[in-house]
């Protein structure tokens, strides 16, 4: 925010390469209105404060001056609190202005790609169909194996999205204004755009941006049903019809469009409402509750599309042919029209609407209908909506009308095809601890004797415990009785199963198709979810017909999350699949297709980053084998999050470099917390993301190289064996500091912000399973964001370097002799193997993003002098060596080949180290006066805010930290 000589103006300039005008532009247009609204709001002597600590920071940045950063922590300690409040908001909303016009440059660099049909940018749909073409692959093997692929972004609830709706409300129109500003507008247009863009920033800096209370189930349902507004129920549909348009048969002209829906290949998934593992708040009314308000928003979507179609589509009978069909289905319109007697099109969609509203009624509870309709009978599932949908668009398709049905009736269709009556599938996910618990429960309340004995399950072997379920599950008889009571966990959870049975009935077997078994880690976790969905009307019981899929209930997906579950994950599987009971559920109830979730979070904060990555890959290589051995389709499900120590980083990458035969059209991937904005907020940017989605699971799945399952034989026989030396090396180093370090839990709760993050309301879910302060208590996800703050990063790099330099000097069994070969063979890994260097990739990024001279502020925060010392000089050492190794393999500096990125990581420092200063400065205050975190509202202090805020801002301008 700095006046310029010309007109003293205030303004945020940042350097942004020539190359990249139209960015710097944008930033530049925000960050002048942004300056000028502070100054309006908060003053002359606020927005001085403001930009002298923003002279500051970018001197430090450009420059490197100790003396500027001691002038930066100088000037922010000598804040007032209610000047504290504004510079962490200034900064924030700066970093958040910034999101949206870098946003608008990605549409703007891809949009340009495209006008270049010559260079189709890398991950868009049309680079992914030109490099299959070139291997010989053709649309309709294409469209053949879309029939039966399965692509599903699955929007989890985990809370590290610290925005307000809002905020992200705000965000979407000042991006809608951003687009109309240019070069090409007239002087008033421009004064106008500028206005207006001014009224949104003022609005913004207006608007209170933490949430005084902490999120409900419910509140996070309705977050998440406005992407569906703003982006996925447009952007999907739009996305399907740019593919058949690139699928079509060369020489078509602009009048030969298909209409015809593609088989609904991508579709939504979510967990909100029905993931209960460690959240008490999700029951069986949270899950009714989702259900029905997805049921509603896609209802009043299609009752929209429905009115607007009866508008669009006016064509009159004396000008345009009907089909004999479409005329059947108007003359069942009772539209009383005069007017309309000559425009059958238009009666159809009005019977069309009277049949939607019913539907509505029938499903909701609700009239969903915006205008008077009558009485007409509902549509009993999605397929006879589309089935009157298909009957206009084939009679438009016979009579000259292929243009007219592709404005809107087309995309109508896919998304019938796509989101049903329930928007998105959504899963049901339980630890097996608990159903464990609630097993033992009912065994002993019934009764229960196993070979003689009264079954005490918990008790039992793992064998016995296989042998009883198996028996259960051939019962008929019920194992729940009406006339018992049972503990409050155990209804609870007998409840959820038995609404999930009642939703499926009502909205569509589509509505909840899998329950994800947490920590599983033993083939009895597995067979313990077919008894209890046995009990509670979700399978029905012996004797069974496997063809009825009506009876099979959900697929039970096993989640391995810890490094140990990984390890045991393909032999358990095996162990499932070879149930007879199981492979006939698998080959008639789930088109022989078995899903398999693999955990990064715990994963990660069990082992490292190295360790997990390396025992995920793995993990999945050993699962392929189990799968092809048993001739059944393998769905892999990754549980990724936004930071790269959760399997974060480029999804494109990410899926490209999956073993082969991992992807083979199946894959499901979580969306989390500040990730599901950064992506979807924005049509045009979530319709990016999504195409990148589909491009990257195509190229996996269909590009031809019959030696690809055996290079990556040779890479594994190559450098497998320093792959497990290094990953022992790198847990061991990782848990002697985390684990096993006296006082680290000490070090860790004083030197980050995890107890404010905690105090934070942005999720229904407790930070930790227990009520302590231990490492082994504490969620994976706030441990993770916590070392985000504070600029340390170590989820995604700790134990690296020493694995990497323990490789060098010391090799293992089969390694090359001499140190400078055992080098040169990790540089040739980088360079050959797509596994090792996605992950050296990503490492890269968080390296990039580690302070380690803010990092030891945040330090400072530790009281015990020695254990500061220690921990945090063992955590300077290991960056440093991590770094240099780094650079030793990958034989170049920091983003080399990312200077874009790097140079906008630059800029952005500039404006997120004030924040870390003032976040430090705020929590030694706060500590020292020992108050107690507050629960929002009048029982918050003034520097509570400030230290939420100022976590709101670095995790905006990080992006991807949790």
């Amino acid at each position: 925010m700095t006046q310029t000589k010309e007109n003293q103006t205030p303004s945020l300039l940042v350097a942004i390469e020539p190359e990249h005008a139209a960015l710097r532009n944008d930033i530049r247009l925000l960050g002048k209105t942004l300056g000028e609204v502070i100054n309006d709001c908060e003053g002359k002597a606020i927005y001085n404060v403001v930009e002298k600590l923003r002279r500051a920071a970018v001197k430090f940045r450009r420059e490197g001056n100790a003396a500027d950063s001691a002038i930066l922590e100088r000037q922010i300690g000598q804040l007032a609190d209610r000047e504290a409040n504004s510079v962490a908001r200034a900064f924030s909303y700066f970093l958040h202005l910034s999101n949206i016009a870098e946003d608008r440059d990605q549409n703007r660099r891809q949009r340009q790609h495209e006008l270049h049909a010559d260079s189709p940018m890398r991950g868009s749909l049309q680079h992914a169909l030109d490099l299959l073409k070139e291997k010989g692959v053709g649309s309709r093997k294409i469209l053949r194996y879309l029939e039966d692929a399965c692509i599903v972004p699955v929007l989890t609830a985990h809370p590290t999205e610290v925005q307000r709706k809002s905020t992200l409300d705000l965000h979407r129109e000042i991006a809608r204004q951003l687009a109309h500003s240019g070069d090409r507008l007239t002087p008033s247009e421009k004064q106008l755009t500028e206005q207006r863009l001014a009224g949104l920033v003022a609005a913004l800096w207006q608007t209170r941006m933490l949430r005084q209370q902490k999120l409900t189930v419910l509140d996070e349902i309705d977050n998440a049903l406005t992407y569906y507004t703003s982006t996925f129920l447009t952007a999907i549909p739009r996305l399907y019809q740019d593919l058949s348009a690139r699928l079509r048969r060369p020489g078509r002209t602009v009048f030969d469009v298909s209409t015809a829906p593609l088989p609904p290949f991508l579709q939504m998934g979510s967990w909100i409402g029905g993931d209960r593992d460690g959240n008490p708040n999700v029951d069986a009314s949270t899950l009714e509750q989702a259900l029905l308000r997805q049921s509603t928003r896609a209802l009043q979507h299609y009752l929209l599309e429905i009115k607007d179609l009866g508008t669009e589509i006016s064509i009159s009978q004396s000008l345009g042919k009907a089909s004999p069909e479409l005329l059947a289905l108007s003359q069942a319109s009772q539209d009383p029209s005069p007017h309309r007697l000559d425009e059958p099109y238009r009666r159809v969609f009005i019977h069309l609407y009277a049949r939607m509203a019913a539907t509505s009624l029938a499903l909701t509870g609700r009239q969903l209908a915006l205008r008077p309709t009558y009485d007409a009978p509902p549509y009993s599932d999605p397929q006879a909506f589309q089935h009157d949908l298909q009957i206009v668009a084939d009679s438009l398709n016979q009579h000259h009308g292929s243009l007219i049905a592709a404005l809107r009736l087309s995309g109508l269709l896919q998304a019938v095809s796509i989101f049903g009556f329930h928007l998105a599938t959504l899963d049901l996910r339980q630890s097996s601890d608990v159903h464990e618990r609630v097993l033992t429960e009912l065994f002993k309340a019934a009764e229960v004797r196993y070979n003689g004995k009264a079954v005490n399950y918990s008790a039992l072997s793992e064998e016995d415990r296989i042998g009883l379920l198996r028996q259960e599950f051939q019962q008929v008889r019920p194992l729940v009785s009406p006339w018992i009571s049972y503990s409050a966990e155990t209804e609870k959870e007998l409840a959820i199963l038995r609404a999930a049975a009642a939703c499926r009935r009502k909205y569509g077997e589509k509505a909840i198709k899998q329950v994800v078994v947490s920590h599983t880690e033993t083939l009895s976790d597995l067979l313990e979810v077919l008894v209890l969905q046995q009990e509670t009307g979700l399978i029905s019981p012996a004797p069974r017909h496997a063809a009825d899929k009506r009876h099979a209930g959900l697929m039970v997906v096993p989640l391995f999350e810890t490094i140990p579950d990984l390890m045991r994950g393909p032999e358990i599987m095996a162990g499932w699949l070879d149930l007879p009971e199981v492979a006939a559920r698998v080959r008639h109830a789930q088109d022989g297709i078995q899903e398999v979730m693999l955990g990064y979070s715990d994963s990660n904060k069990d082992g490292g980053y190295l360790t997990s990555t390396w025992s995920l890959y793995r993990a999945e290589r050993q699962l392929v084998q189990v799968f092809k051995k048993r001739k059944t389709r393998l769905r892999l499900f990754h549980g990724r999050g936004g930071s790269v120590a959760r399997g974060g980083g480029s999804s494109f990458d990410a899926i490209l470099a999956q073993p082969p035969g991992t992807v083979n059209g199946q894959i499901r991937l979580t969306e989390q917390g500040e990730v599901i904005q950064g992506k979807y907020k924005d049509a045009e940017v979530g319709r990016w993301h999504l195409e990148n989605f589909v491009a990257a699971t195509l190229e996996a799945s269909l590009t031809p190289n019959p030696s690809a399952a055996q290079t990556e034989d040779d890479n594994m026989a190559h450098f497998g064996a320093a792959l497990d030396f290094m990953a022992g090396v790198a847990q061991q180093s990782y848990r002697a500091l985390v684990y096993e370090t006296p006082g680290f839990d000490d070090y860790f709760f004083a030197s980050t912000p995890i107890l404010e993050i905690a105090g934070l309301n942005i999720g229904s879910r407790p930070a930790a399973r227990k009520p302590s302060q231990k490492i082994e208590d504490l969620r994976a996800i706030p441990w993770g964001f916590s070392w985000a703050q504070c600029r340390v990063m170590l989820t995604g790099w700790y134990g690296v370097g020493t694995a990497l330099l323990a490789y060098v000097e010391n090799g293992c069994e089969h390694s090359p002799d001499s140190p400078a070969q055992r080098l040169e063979q990790l540089r040739e890994m980088a360079r050959i193997w797509p596994f090792f260097r996605t992950l050296l990739s990503n490492m890269e990024q968080v390296l990039a993003k580690t302070d380690l001279d803010i990092a030891r502020r945040y330090a400072g925060l530790v009281p015990d002098k020695k254990l500061r010392g220690n921990i945090f000089g063992r955590i300077e050492q290991e960056f440093a060596l991590t770094l240099e190794m780094f650079k030793r393999v990958a034989q170049r500096e920091l983003l080399a080949e990312d200077e874009l990125l790097g140079a906008a990581l630059g800029e952005r420092f500039a404006y997120i180290d004030p924040l870390n200063h003032l976040q430090v400065e705020l929590l030694r205050r706060h500590r020292s006066a020992n108050q107690r975190p507050g629960r929002g509202g009048d029982g918050e202090s003034r520097t509570q805010r400030a230290i939420h805020m100022t976590i709101n801002g670095i995790a905006a301008g990080l992006r991807n930290s949790g």
